[in-house]
C-alpha cells in the first residue's frame, strides 16, 4: 500500500547558511534536516521508511496514515 505522509518544511538561515527542516504530524519522530528542499525530502523519505519498519516490528502501525488517493496536490518548487 502506498500512503501519503504530509511534510511541514521550514526554511532557516544561520550565519548566512540556509537549511531546511521537515517534520510531520502524520508520523511521530520524523525530523529531517538538509541543505536543500530536495535533500531534506530525500532524508525524510528514508527516515519515514525506517520509522514505519520499526512500527511494523512492534506490530503497532500508526492508524492515522491514509492510502494514497487517486488525485492530490503536490507543490512544484522551482528556482526563477
Amino acid at each position: 500500500m502506498k500512503t501519503i505522509i504530509k511534510l511541514k518544511i521550514e526554511r532557516f538561515e544561520e550565519q548566512g547558511q540556509e537549511y531546511f527542516v521537515a517534520t510531520s504530524d502524520d508520523l511521530q519522530g520524523l525530523v529531517a534536516e538538509g541543505n536543500t528542499v530536495e535533500e531534506t525530502v530525500a532524508i525524510a523519505e528514508d527516515l519515514a521508511h525506517r520509522l514505519l519498519e520499526l512500527e511494523r516490528e512492534k506490530e503497532n502501525l500508526m492508524t492515522n496514515l491514509i492510502e494514497m488517493p487517486q488525485q492530490f496536490e503536490y507543490p512544484l518548487i522551482i528556482e526563477v
